[in-house]
């Protein structure tokens, strides 16, 4: 009897798709896969038809790319600078968004997959612990993260734990100690879990309490009356309050707005991301700025050395962040607090062109 693609997927122990792409697109797959499958070929004497045209594997050269939201202009930062070499090399991108849902991360995966992209760009919930990573670094295609900030996979992004810290540093340095995180939901992002533990050990490091993270919906646009009430209420209230990116701070801003605070004269704001419209608004945000459109070119080099066979360098690929200073962070007296870690790099000023170094007594 005449072998069947299926014979050779039982044979090799991979799924028939696998095994589909073994033959269709090689350079999509595993190394060690793609080995194993042609093995199981030569064993059982398959032979695909057309022989010739799929044994060459014709290349798609579409890649697909892999999005939490395309609300949040980090995202589209980051597309973009995929896109420009994309373009310059001849490639199309094929584009899903999950909306943080994990059951909407695998359909687009395999969406992608069935449809034979080279690669893969992609941001997920939970870089470390996501068994759909595990599934590709076993069958193919090639990938790499964007933003998920791990050791364990091939990822480009900086580090959130630091940036956030150095954030909250200077929210101390400004004379800040009842200082909140407010996050999307923690769950959904391991971005945020790590800018969460960034805040906890400034906080600890200057002698204050952290506090949990008020998680709110990452697609909320407008602050829930509970939560407002609970930012705004009492003696013990927050005087600064750090969002895990500029999308939640500039919902904030609004909500504190329409409370009647100012802001910063009532409360300091410091967001995440660094968006360009974030200097557009009145005051213009401060923030935690990571270089977004850069993070989509790296990735994509990443990509394409992968795909290329290139696996010199390091798994990940850390990229520097930087702190705009803004106007949404007001200095609060008070007597200045020791620190006991190293002194964060020059913070560079917003549109007024301000410069201060962390751990400098500001007034």
């Amino acid at each position: 009897m005449t072998p069947t693609i299926k014979d050779v997927a039982a044979h090799a122990g991979f799924s028939i798709a696998t095994v589909s792409r073994a033959i269709n697109a090689p350079h999509t797959v595993n190394p060690v896969t793609l080995a194993r499958v042609r093995e199981a070929i030569d064993a059982l004497k398959f032979r695909p038809n057309p022989l010739g045209r799929q044994l060459r594997g014709e290349r798609t050269r579409l890649i697909g790319v892999v999005l939490p939201t395309l609300t949040n202009p980090v995202f589209a930062e980051c597309l973009q600078g995929i896109d420009e070499f994309a373009a310059a090399h001849g490639f199309r991108l094929m584009l899903m968004t999950t909306q943080y849902d994990r059951d909407r991360e695998r359909h687009a995966i395999e969406t992608l997959r069935a449809q034979r992209v080279e690669g893969l760009i992609l941001t997920v919930a939970d870089a470390d612990t996501h068994p759909l990573l595990d599934e590709l670094d076993a069958d193919g295609p090639l990938y790499v993260l964007m933003h998920n900030d791990t050791q364990r996979r091939p990822s480009v992004s900086v580090d959130n734990r630091e940036a956030a810290c150095d954030g909250v540093r200077m929210l101390i340095a400004h004379g800040h100690r009842r200082i909140l995180m407010l996050a999307g939901t923690l769950a959904a992002s391991d971005r945020a879990r790590q800018r969460h533990a960034g805040y906890t050990y400034a906080m600890q490091q200057a002698g204050l309490t952290p506090a949990p993270a008020l998680e709110i919906d990452f697609n909320a646009e407008t602050l829930a009356p509970s939560v407002l009430a609970h930012l705004t209420s009492g003696p013990a209230r927050p005087t600064a309050l750090f969002c895990s990116n500029d999308l939640l701070a500039m919902v904030v801003m609004r909500g504190l707005r329409r409370a009647r605070l100012r802001v910063p004269q009532d409360m300091s704001i410091l967001g995440f991301d660094g968006l360009a419209m974030g200097e557009l608004l009145a005051p213009p945000l401060a923030s935690i700025a990571t270089p977004n459109r850069e993070i989509g070119r790296t990735a994509w080099q990443c990509l394409m050395a992968r795909i290329g066979g290139e696996h010199a360098g390091a798994l990940s690929n850390t990229l520097p962040h930087t702190l705009r200073t803004g106007d949404t962070i007001a200095a609060i007296a008070h007597a200045p607090l020791a620190t006991h870690g190293p002194r964060a790099h020059v913070v560079h000023g917003g549109p007024t062109g301000r410069d201060l170094e962390l751990g400098d007594a500001l007034s």
